[in-house]
């Protein structure tokens, strides 16, 4: 029930449906020794608590807005997310979208890593439904948490009806912004409006009950790969962090170690020192596939004489995180550079 101060009188709130509920853990999931407790919650010993999804949901109140399906995995630190808990997730949502009274899927998960579970499931899902990825700065029982607040925002974008389907597909709810898993990145270790995307901005905002877009989602890469091709079979795929000084060692140490894949996270428009590129260059020759991207966090790194010149491929405006992501299940796929080129170019 919600109060209207003008008329002073409760009015039912909306129902939104049934929206699935897949519970990962992370800071969303978690508790403090107390409402105060908002940095040390994660720590060793009796403060680390984390709770099922079913915990989640009762403690956020989200039963009062919609007929909730609750799936359980985990709880699992954001940290400690590896590719087959990816897989399990998108095979998950895949079955739930089989439910036709299904309106959207909600995935609770930890902040740490969840723009990369977001571009993971955008790449390998194309559902007619929305499955929007959520989580917390702060734990559940913390002093002005935003867990409850992202919860219910990400509720409302998963059931909210658009004929159109620009809602499909799987998009990041945070701070009452609508975000593609494209360009969204966790921008700031503490504060709650952590999640961005820098160059793009949000696709869509959610004020109260009502939910607007102010751009379509489009990437040619969503939905294009399989999971169940990739789950036992993806390559080592390492990032190169550009800095004063760096030299090739971090390289050769990589492709030693069986890297297929080297994703640069080079200097403003992406460069990397002349050793690096020298190191770059050798392991190119001895098959290893390299993408240049930037540390920078915004904008994009154009195929330049230079990268053709060393044969190394531009990374778009990807950031290295999903830019390894991508060039791991492009090597998966068995993708020969020409059409990893491509995709890249056009993702």
């Amino acid at each position: 029930m919600a109060f209207d101060a003008l008329n002073m009188t409760l009015r039912p709130r909306k129902h939104l449906g049934k929206v699935a509920f897949i519970g990962t853990g992370g800071t969303i999931a978690s508790e403090g020794t107390d409402e105060y407790d908002l940095l040390d919650y994660n720590a060793d010993g009796e403060r680390r608590k984390r709770h099922t999804a079913h915990y989640v949901i009762d403690k956020t109140g989200v039963r009062a807005l919609a007929d909730v399906d609750i799936v359980n995995i985990g709880p699992i630190d954001s940290t400690e997310i590896c590719p087959n808990h990816w897989f399990i997730l998108a095979e998950t949502c895949r079955a739930l979208a089989k439910d036709p009274e299904l309106r959207g899927i909600v995935v609770g998960h930890g902040t740490a890593s969840l723009e990369e579970t977001a571009w993971v499931l955008s790449l390998v899902l194309d559902l007619e439904i929305p499955v929007v990825i959520t989580g917390s700065v702060r734990p559940l029982t913390g002093i002005s948490s935003d867990a409850t607040a992202n919860l219910t925002a990400a509720f409302r974008v998963a059931s909210h009806p658009v004929p159109t389907n620009e809602l499909a597909g799987v998009l990041v709810v945070a701070n009452d912004e609508i975000h593609s898993p494209r360009s969204v990145t966790k921008t700031h270790t503490l504060r709650l409006g952590t999640f961005s995307s820098p160059w793009l901005g949000p696709i869509g905002y959610v004020d109260g009950d009502e939910v607007s877009m102010v751009s379509k989602q489009t990437s040619p890469a969503s939905g294009q790969f399989s999971e169940k091709k990739l789950v036992s079979c993806l390559p080592r795929v390492d990032i190169v962090y550009s800095y004063v000084g760096a030299d090739g060692t971090a390289i050769k140490a990589f492709v030693a170690a069986g890297a297929k894949g080297l994703v640069s996270a080079g200097f403003g428009p992406g460069l990397g020192t002349v050793q690096e590129a020298c190191a770059f260059e050798e392991a190119i020759s001895k098959g290893v596939v390299v993408v240049q991207s930037s540390r920078l966090g915004a904008g994009k790194v154009v195929n330049s004489e230079r990268h053709r010149r060393l044969g190394i491929i531009a990374g778009n405006d990807l950031n290295p995180q999903k830019a390894r992501i991508l060039l791991s299940f492009c090597l998966a796929r068995g993708d020969d550079k020409d059409r990893i080129e491509k995709v890249f170019s056009c993702v």
